[in-house]
């Protein structure tokens, strides 16, 4: 049982061996036919993945690997796009869940109204922690972020129905009375909890018919509209009649007060109660150069170089137009960004600072510090130079380089790499290089004396 709830890093879910065995013919059945009115109701049948999963759980009590393979075979997916969904929400378990799934509300208001002492009571009651089951399989106990119910903090829910105001003795008395099949009514909803797997159903998309039973707001929820209609309180209400921009509706100026109304800046006041609007107006858009609120930006800071002359240049337009193509590095000492994590094929062990070397950024060597732009050269015919000088290309659209360049550049790690390096072949060439010289000569690194520096040291 230790490995659910794993997962491989192609996204997998890892499940046991018991639940990757074929349905019985009349559960597969009956789930064809229910995945049939769910995949109706979506104009492309993947956007039916989410229910799908949900009416998995309504069979198995959680998405087992034969659900997986259902699912993705039914939407034509692949598995391990089945496997990201069902990992990426907490609603989707990744191992057995008991018949009732307590949650217990430990979110900023809740915790300071009791929660945090709610879940310690109850977890030590019932002699486990976070996203675990009793040995009878009726409670999983959960930490939830929010219950969506802060009127009625500390609230706990059950199976997603809401037990507000609740204590640590009445949440202990609640997980009690589900184990031992005793009634139990929430605050608000239906007159009874459902099981998990019936809860599965329903948010699969079948209705169970219970949604109109109880009270569905209490009290607090709805306190500030007493207090409204006791102070005789009303939203502002905007003009029902405008009168047209050139005539009234009886051929006049449109000047008739009791044919028409214009809305006013500012609405009635009400009991000194601040003034409402009667409509809402968008605020103009900013120009190019200008913050929020009309403020103009700050010019960059000038260079020296750029001060001397400054005089002698003509203004250049704010509405300049942008390139489109991204700016290369075109200083000597050009911005190398944090090589912390590469998407270059480079592994973190070619990557990661070695002894004393900073943690952020390449290790100590003079590539960390940057390109050394070179400007001369040409480039062989259908590519253009890159801005890493003569004997460098900018990559074709496919991502290819000139008949016969091998070396591949990664400008964010500063480091190359030629076909003996082990990530060649998922190495993402962003420049190509004509040989290891110019490489050398633009400031990067082979990837594997990297590597073998940092197992040196």
């Amino acid at each position: 049982m230790d490995y659910y709830g794993l997962q491989t890093a192609s996204g997998h879910l890892t499940v046991s061996p018991e639940s990757k065995e074929p349905y019985a013919a009349e559960q597969l059945a009956q789930l064809h036919a229910d995945a049939e009115q769910i995949i109706a109701r979506y104009p492309q049948k993947r956007s039916a993945l989410l229910p799908l999963l949900h009416l998995v759980q309504s069979v198995d009590s959680y998405v087992t690997g034969r659900g997986i393979d259902f699912c993705a075979e039914i939407l034509e997916l692949t598995r391990a796009e089945v496997s990201g969904v069902a990992t990426f929400y907490t609603q989707y378990k990744r191992h057995p869940n008991g018949e009732y799934t307590v949650g217990v509300c430990t979110n900023t208001l809740c915790a300071i109204m009791g929660g945090d002492e709610i879940w310690d009571s109850v977890s030590e009651h019932l002699g486990i922690g976070h996203d675990e089951t009793t040995a009878d399989g009726k409670v999983t106990l959960e930490r939830i972020e929010c219950n969506a119910a802060c009127d009625y903090a500390p609230v706990v829910m059950a199976n997603w129905e809401f037990f507000d105001n609740q204590t640590p003795e009445s949440t202990n008395q609640l997980v009690d009375d589900l184990r031992s099949g005793a009634p139990v009514k929430p605050t608000r909803g239906p007159n009874s909890v459902c099981t998990f797997k019936q809860m599965s159903r329903v948010l699969a998309g079948f209705h169970d018919g219970r949604a109109d039973e109880g009270v569905g707001a209490g009290p607090a929820s709805v306190i500030g509209l007493e207090v409204a209609h006791e102070n005789g309180w009303e939203a502002p209400q905007g003009s029902e009649d405008h009168a047209s921009d050139d005539s009234g509706t009886d051929g006049t100026d449109g000047s008739n007060s009791d044919t028409a109304t214009q809305p006013s800046a500012e609405g009635d006041t009400v009991e000194g109660k601040a003034a409402g609007r009667h409509s809402s107006v968008n605020a103009h858009a900013n120009e190019p150069d200008e913050k929020p609120g009309g403020e103009k930006a700050k010019e960059p800071a000038e260079t020296s170089a750029d001060t001397s002359d400054a005089s002698d240049k003509p203004e250049k337009s704010k509405k300049s137009k942008k390139s489109d193509k991204p700016a290369k590095p075109s200083t000597p000492q050009a911005e190398a960004e944090p090589a912390t994590l590469f998407d270059d094929g480079t592994s973190t062990k070619e990557a990661e600072p070695k002894g004393e070397a900073p943690l952020v950024g390449t290790p100590a060597s003079p590539a960390s510090q940057g390109a050394t732009v070179q400007t001369d050269g040409e480039a062989p015919p259908g590519f253009s130079t890159s801005s890493y000088g003569d004997g460098s290309v900018d990559p074709a659209l496919d991502g290819t380089g000139p008949q016969g360049w091998v070396i591949k550049g990664s400008p964010a790690s500063m480091l190359f790499h030629t076909p003996t390096s082990p990530t060649y072949a998922q190495t993402l060439a962003e420049v190509w290089f004509r040989d290891e010289a110019a490489a050398r000569a633009a400031g990067f690194t082979n990837a594997q004396e990297r590597t073998q520096k940092g197992d040196e040291a």
